[in-house]
C-alpha cells in the first residue's frame, strides 16, 4: 500500500537558546548541529556544544528520544543519524520519529538513507537548499509488513554495527598510542636526552605545484592534514595553482597566520597533496615522523607556539620563528622502539579502515535492493540477537567477494 511519508512519521522542530545568555550554555544536554553528524555513521554520540535545562526550557529546541532520527534540513541537507540518548538540536534540522504500528524506527532510518537523493530533489530556497515539512508529504513509500521491516533493518544494522565497532577499536588504539607517547616522552624523560631547535631537525619545503593535479589539503586540530573542500587543484582558480606548495607523504604543514595557530598537520595519506601558499611546509628525518606528529600536538609545544605567535588581531608565526622552538630529540634507537609499537597500531587501524570502506560499500549496494524488494530477506532468519547471532555476520566475507 502506497502512503505519503509524512503520514507515517512525526516531525520535530529544533531551536537555539539565546547565545548571549551564558546560563543557557555549557550544561549536560548535548545540542546537535549538522557539524556533529556528517560522517555517515548511523549514530551520533557527541556534540560540540551543550545546553542547560534552563536553555532547553527557554528556547524552541526539544529533546529527541533514543533512536529518534536527526536530519539536516537547511544548507547542507540530507545528513542523517540516529540518537543513542536524549539530545536537543538546532532549527536547521528536523527530528523524525516513526509512528508506532506503522514503521519500525531503524527501518525508517534506512528508508530515509535510501531516499536522500529524492529528498534533495524536493528542496526549496533561493539562497539555501531547504527541506520543509511539505518535502516529506511529496514522497510516497511502499511499506512492507512490520516483521519484514524489522528483518531488513536488522540485516543492514549488522553491517553498520560492525563499522561502528571497528571505529571504536580504532579510537581506543589511538588513545593507546597517545598513552605510550606520554609514558615514554612526557612523564619520564631521562635527564641525558637532548632538546634541540626544531629547525635543526626539520627542513622547510617550498616546492611549488606545476601542472600536476594534486589533492588540496588543510591542517586541523586533530593533527593530520585532511582533504579540503576544493579537493583538487583544478578547482582552484587557475592563476593560483602554481603558487600552492607540494606536501609529500609524512611532510608537515601549518598556517602561520590564523587564530588556530597550533593547527599543525602531517600528511598521513599515501599520496602527495598540496596546500595554500599561506602555509609553511617542513620535513623531518623519516624515522622521526611518528614522534614529531605526537610532539607537535603536545600541550607544552602548543603553548610555545601561542607565546611566540605575534599580532594583536591575527596571530602569525613564520617558519624561521617556528624553527627556534625547542623540541625533545631522543636517540634513534629509542625512536625505532617507539616506531615498532606505533607501526603495529597503524597497521591495525589501516586494516580496520579498509574493512569499514568495504562494509559501507556492501551496505550501500544492499540498501536499494532490499528497500525495493529486488533482494528478498526470506531465509535470513532471526537477526534480532545482534551481530554474533546473525546469519549475515558469517556471510560478510562472502558478500565482500560479491560486491
Amino acid at each position: 500500500m502506497t502512503q505519503k511519508l509524512s503520514d507515517v512519521i512525526d516531525l520535530i522542530g529544533g531551536g537555539t537558546p539565546q547565545t548571549s545568555v551564558a546560563e543557557y550554555w555549557g550544561g549536560d544536554i548535548p545540542w546537535l548541529s549538522v557539524k556533529d553528524f556528517n560522517d555517515d555513521s548511523r549514530y551520533v554520540y557527541s556534540t560540540k556544544k551543550t545546553i542547560t535545562e534552563t536553555g532547553l526550557a527557554n528556547s524552541s529546541t526539544k529533546l529527541l528520544d533514543v533512536d529518534d532520527i536527526i536530519i539536516s534540513a537547511r544548507g547542507t541537507v540530507g545528513e542523517l543519524a540516529m540518537i543513542p540518548f536524549p539530545m536537543a538540536f538546532n532549527q536547521s534540522c528536523y527530528g523524525i520519529r516513526g509512528k508506532k504500528g506503522k514503521i519500525v524506527q531503524t527501518y525508517l532510518y534506512y528508508l530515509l538513507k535510501n531516499s536522500i537523493r529524492l529528498l534533495k530533489s524536493q528542496t526549496h530556497g533561493s539562497v539555501f537548499d531547504t527541506i520543509t515539512r511539505d518535502t516529506f508529504a511529496n514522497i510516497n513509500v511502499d511499506l512492507p509488513p512490520l516483521a519484514k521491516q524489522q528483518t531488513i533493518a536488522d540485516t543492514l544494522s549488522v553491517l553498520d554495527d560492525k563499522i561502528a565497532n571497528n571505529s571504536k577499536i580504532n579510537h581506543h588504539l589511538e588513545q593507546m598510542a597517545q598513552a605510550i607517547f606520554k609514558s615514554w616522552f612526557v612523564d619520564s624523560v631521562p635527564g641525558h636526552w637532548d632538546y634541540v631547535d626544531l629547525g635543526t631537525v626539520t627542513t622547510e619545503i617550498r616546492t611549488k605545484v606545476k601542472k600536476q593535479q594534486l589533492p588540496v589539503l588543510s591542517a586541523v586540530k586533530t593533527g593530520n592534514l585532511v582533504l579540503s573542500e576544493d579537493y583538487f587543484t583544478k578547482q582552484v582558480y587557475s592563476r593560483d595553482i602554481g603558487k600552492y606548495f607540494v606536501v609529500e607523504p609524512n611532510d608537515f604543514a601549518y598556517n602561520p597566520a590564523r587564530v588556530n595557530i597550533g593547527s599543525i598537520g602531517i600528511n598521513a595519506f599515501a599520496f602527495s597533496g598540496c596546500v595554500s601558499p599561506v602555509y609553511a611546509v617542513f620535513r623531518a628525518e623519516p624515522e622521526y615522523h611518528h614522534f614529531l606528529s605526537f610532539f607537535l600536538k603536545s600541550p607544552n609545544f602548543q603553548e610555545e607556539v601561542r607565546v611566540r605567535a605575534s599580532g594583536s588581531v591575527r596571530q602569525s608565526l613564520n617558519y624561521n620563528d617556528f624553527a627556534v622552538i625547542q623540541v625533545l630529540y631522543p636517540s634513534v634507537n629509542v625512536i625505532r622502539k617507539f616506531n615498532f609499537q606505533y607501526d603495529s597500531i597503524l597497521e591495525t587501524q589501516h586494516r580496520l579502515n579498509e574493512e569499514n570502506v568495504r562494509l559501507a560499500e556492501i551496505r550501500d549496494a544492499l540498501l536499494p535492493r532490499l528497500m525495493s524488494g529486488e533482494l528478498s530477506v526470506d531465509g535470513l532468519g532471526d537477526v534480532n540477537n545482534g551481530l554474533s547471532h546473525s546469519p549475515l555476520s558469517k556471510a560478510i566475507p562472502c558478500l565482500c567477494d560479491l560486491f
